[in-house]
């Protein structure tokens, strides 16, 4: 039976990777200093914080690895040009559960917005007092959804249940279910203009590298909300923080950190953190932080399991991937 080195092992996923290849489950992260760990197996499978640069696909390819699963959508922690001249296969898991980060995003704002999380804390102190809990309907709201993508389009159809209108971007628009949803396409900058909360729903590309900075941010309407579930570098965070603190942004929710790694999915309860950036984001009463948790529910991590364990399969009997997983 084929032989995988799991990296980046917490206990959900020796819950859902339980069957299949025979995986060597690793608590550290892969990376060129840890690769040395993966002597003797056939695949590594990894996660967004992975570093699969260079000197680690080398390391792996001496080593004798001859497959990368990623057990994730992303694949920007990978240097593919490299994997392909070594020749290393590469798959991920395209689509696990769209829905659970198009809820995910929801449930980020309703918490924000009326202010659960303040009002879930004082009630436990048997403080019952209303003040400083004022929220507003999303009902009528505009919202602009950045990516038509799985989720986009399922955060957006959320969104027009609330009774929402609905703008959205996307450089390779879908006219006809845009149509069907009462969603309305505009550009970049327009959607900027006249959103009210702005959620985002694209890939870490060049292109879209830090895509709110200073002078996008500065476009939004005052007091406008901006939801991340989708790379924390899409936005510039020094950029953010000014726009919290001259209060231009109304509020912020984020599932991802744009220096995440090495932060979230680790309990640093009882050390100092060191992130400067983060902290500061942590003391605005109008931001909420989520660590990368969005993709969490059974349905989710039982299809990444499904299909990583498929695709270790079919290598290993020198079958085709899954459609739409081979990078």
């Amino acid at each position: 039976m084929l032989t995988c080195c799991f990296y980046d092992t917490k206990p959900y996923d020796r819950k859902y990777f339980i069957h299949g290849a025979k995986f060597e489950f690793q608590e550290c992260r892969l990376n060129a200093q840890t690769a040395t760990t993966a002597s003797g197996a056939d695949c590594v499978c990894v996660f967004v914080n992975d570093e699969l640069d260079k000197d680690c696909l080398s390391l792996l390819a001496e080593q004798g690895v001859r497959l990368i699963a990623l057990r994730c959508a992303g694949f920007n922690n990978v240097d593919l040009q490299v994997a392909k001249d070594l020749g290393l296969k590469i798959v991920r898991v395209p689509a696990y559960s769209p829905n659970s980060v198009a809820e995910h995003t929801i449930a980020l704002l309703m918490t924000l917005n009326r202010k659960i999380h303040r009002a879930y804390n004082r009630v436990r102190e048997l403080n019952f007092s209303l003040n400083g809990l004022e929220g507003f309907d999303i009902h009528r709201k505009t919202v602009g959804i950045v990516g038509t993508g799985k989720i986009g389009k399922i955060a957006a159809q959320i969104f027009r249940g609330f009774g929402a209108t609905v703008l959205a971007y996307d450089p390779f628009p879908s006219p006809e279910w845009a149509e069907s949803n009462h969603v309305q396409y505009v550009n970049f900058e327009e959607l900027l203009h006249a959103c009210n909360i702005l959620s985002l729903h694209v890939p870490l590309l060049p292109d879209t590298y830090h895509l709110l900075n200073v002078e996008t941010l500065s476009q939004l309407q005052p007091g406008s909300i901006i939801l991340n579930t989708s790379r924390g570098k899409l936005i510039d965070t020094t950029a953010l923080i000014q726009g919290l603190k001259t209060r231009h942004i109304g509020g912020v929710a984020l599932d991802v950190y744009e220096e995440e790694e090495g932060v979230f999915f680790e309990d640093l309860s009882g050390e100092v953190l060191q992130d400067d950036e983060l902290s500061r984001l942590l003391t605005f009463p109008n931001v909420l932080i989520t660590s990368h948790q969005a993709f969490l529910t059974q349905e989710a991590l039982l299809q990444i399991a499904k299909s990583t364990i498929s695709n270790i399969e079919r290598f290993e009997m020198n079958e085709p991937f899954l459609e739409g997983t081979e990078l």
